[in-house]
């Protein structure tokens, strides 16, 4: 099955929902970093949310989240847009623990309890939208339903899973975001608090092969759920060899100079999606021209 996100009004628009199976979309990612399983849910459940905030977007839109917490897993950065579009990556692929006392992957104890949770959106305007709050569980399914609430002041329940094979392969990827528009009547609060204390694990949910619609009519029930759009998701990367050459360029001619008679090349490689780039002496005399214009 091919990813996907679904949004979704509920209880005649009184709640806006969103769900997504993103199993290929973090599958790519843990290939191209090599990432191990606790990693990779870390990654994975930053992804996830990060895909569905961007389809919260219009346009040509975008976002950019950072997880810095102490943990020894390093900073999480993921963009996302609003056509499906995500990246993502961790400083230290190669994480992983024991499970946790309830079984599940330690992304507590990778990320880290204290540090912080920052998302920049790009819509277009001169000065971007930031919003940075406090990590108050590692776990980030809590962090970012905390960054709702705070800083856009929007009460909502964010769920995100991961699954990992035996291999580092995922087996499974996906999640949920729930918000209350305002002035949502008291008692679809309570109804919808009490389903969600019900609710299985996400990736138990995911495990049991719950297409995003069907998550949607469990956590909330099918009967008061109005799928709006489907919108297909991917690993995608914008990087090329043209941007890295104005990156260079960026650096000056002096260090440009440099490069020519130390090296007579340059290698660059993508933090997002590993591609490299190589510069040939040839390559970057034609940059230092560029750059002496």
């Amino acid at each position: 099955m091919n990813d996907y996100v679904v949004k979704a009004l509920a209880y005649d628009g009184q709640v806006r929902a969103y769900a997504a199976a993103s199993t290929e979309t973090v599958n790519e990612a843990q290939s191209r970093h090599h990432t191990w399983p606790t990693a990779s849910a870390a990654l994975g459940r930053a992804m996830t949310a990060g895909v569905m905030m961007g389809t919260m977007l219009k346009g040509e839109e975008k976002l950019t989240i950072k997880v810095e917490g102490d943990g020894p897993l390093g900073p999480i950065i993921i963009d996302a847009n609003a056509k499906g579009h995500v990246r993502g990556y961790v400083a230290n692929p190669q994480i992983h623990f024991d499970l946790n006392e309830l079984g599940k992957l330690d992304v507590r104890r990778a990320v880290g309890t204290s540090g912080t949770l920052t998302v920049v959106k790009d819509i277009g305007l001169r000065d971007h939208f930031s919003g940075q709050v406090p990590l108050v569980s590692g776990e980030l399914g809590e962090d970012f339903t905390y960054y709702f609430a705070t800083s856009e002041q929007t009460p909502s329940s964010v769920g995100v899973g991961v699954l990992v094979n035996p291999d580092n392969s995922i087996l499974a990827a996906g999640g949920f975001i729930i918000q209350l528009m305002p002035g949502t009547d008291e008692e679809i609060i309570s109804e919808l608090e009490e389903r969600l204390q019900q609710t299985p694990p996400v990736s138990k949910l995911i495990q049991q092969g719950l297409t995003p619609e069907e998550l949607l009519f469990r956590l909330i029930g099918k009967e008061h759920v109005k799928v709006l759009e489907k919108l297909p998701i991917q690993f995608e990367c914008n990087c090329s060899k043209e941007r890295f050459a104005r990156a260079i360029i960026s650096l000056g001619k002096e260090e440009i100079q440099d490069m020519i008679e130390e090296d007579g090349k340059a290698d660059t490689q993508c933090h997002f999606c590993n591609a490299e780039y190589h510069f040939t002496k040839a390559d970057l005399e034609d940059i230092l021209h560029e750059a002496t214009k």
